[in-house]
C-alpha cells in the first residue's frame, strides 16, 4: 500500500519536530564536507539548516513521498523522489542524515550496516528515529485499530516499528565500521501542547498515516473520535490546559575515520 503525507498537517507541530533534528546535526563533526545528504526530508523545511551550516557543500534532498517532494521544491528545495532502500554513499558523500524516517523501514539496521560501510574516510552518518512505540499514545491506537470495531476495516493492523535501544544501533555501526566513532544516545522530550485533542492530533500526522490511507473520511473522522477520550484519560491536562506529551527519540552518530 502506497501511503500519503500531509505536509500541512505534519508541520503543524514545527518547533517540537526539529528540535530532535537540531540535537542530531550538532553532533556532526564534518567542517567542509563535499556533499551532504538528507534522506526523508519531508517538506524539506529543514534541509535550509543543512545547506546553511556547510554553504559549499552539496546538498541533496529526498522523500519518498510525491506530496513532501513537492512541498520542499515549493519551499525551494531541489528534492527528489526516491526510496531510502535504494541510497548509497558515493565516494564523495561526506555527510547523511536521515531524521525521522527510519522507523518506516523493517530493515533499517542493514541499511544502517551498508551506509556506515560506504562512507568515504572522514564521513558522518547521523539517524533520528522515535522510539514511542511502548508509550501510551502508540498502544493506545494500536489496541483500538485492532479491536472488533475496527479489526475488520483494518486487517493490516498499526505494526509497531521495531525501533531498537542505543545499545544496540552503537553495536551494530562499530562492527559495520571498525574505524568509526560512534556516539548513540536517547532523549525523552515533553512537548506542551494544547487543543481538544493534542495528542490524537500529532500522531494523526505521523503513527496513524497508515490507517488514514485505508479509510474513508467518514471512517477516518469515526476513528478519531473514538481514540480522543482514550487519547484524553492517558494525557490529561494541567490545571492551566497543557498537556504535556512525552516522545522518546533515538540517536545515532557515526564518523567514519
Amino acid at each position: 500500500m502506497t501511503l500519503s503525507w500531509d505536509p500541512v498537517l505534519y508541520r503543524r507541530h514545527d518547533d517540537h519536530r526539529a528540535r530532535p533534528f537540531l540535537d542530531l546535526v550538532g553532533r556532526i563533526g564534518a567542517s567542509a564536507p563535499r556533499e551532504v545528504v538528507d534522506l526523508g526530508c519531508g517538506p524539506g523545511h529543514l534541509t535550509g539548516v543543512l545547506a546553511a551550516r556547510w554553504p559549499e557543500a552539496r546538498v541533496r534532498a529526498s522523500d519518498s513521498s510525491p506530496e513532501m517532494v513537492a512541498a520542499a521544491r515549493e519551499a525551494g528545495v531541489d528534492a527528489e523522489l526516491a526510496d531510502v532502500r535504494d541510497f548509497t554513499p558515493g565516494p564523495d558523500t561526506d555527510v547523511v542524515v536521515s531524521n525521522a524516517v527510519l522507523h518506516w523501514v523493517p530493515e533499517h539496521r542493514d541499511l544502517l550496516a551498508r551506509w556506515a560501510a560506504a562512507l568515504p574516510s572522514g564521513g558522518w552518518l547521523a539517524v533520528q528515529v522515535p522510539g514511542n512505540e511502548a508509550s501510551p499514545s502508540h498502544t493506545i491506537a494500536r489496541d483500538l485499530v485492532a479491536s472488533d470495531a475496527w479489526a475488520g476495516r483494518l486487517p493490516e493492523g498499526l505494526a509497531a516499528y521495531g525501533v531498537g535501544t542505543p545499545e544496540e544501533y552503537a553495536r551494530l555501526l562499530a562492527v559495520a565500521r571498525r574505524d568509526a566513532h560512534v556516539d548513540c544516545w536517547e532523549t525523552t522530550y515533553l512537548h506542551p501542547l494544547s487543543g481538544d485533542d493534542p495528542v490524537g492530533e500529532w500522531i494523526a500526522g505521523t503513527t496513524l498515516r497508515p490507517v488514514r490511507a485505508a479509510l474513508a473520511d467518514a471512517e477516518w473522522e469515526r476513528l478519531r473520535a473514538d481514540l480522543a477520550p482514550r487519547l484524553g484519560a492517558a494525557y490529561p491536562p494541567d490545571d492551566a490546559g497543557t498537556t504535556w506529551f512525552g516522545f522518546r527519540r533515538v540517536f545515532a552518530v557515526l564518523g567514519a575515520r
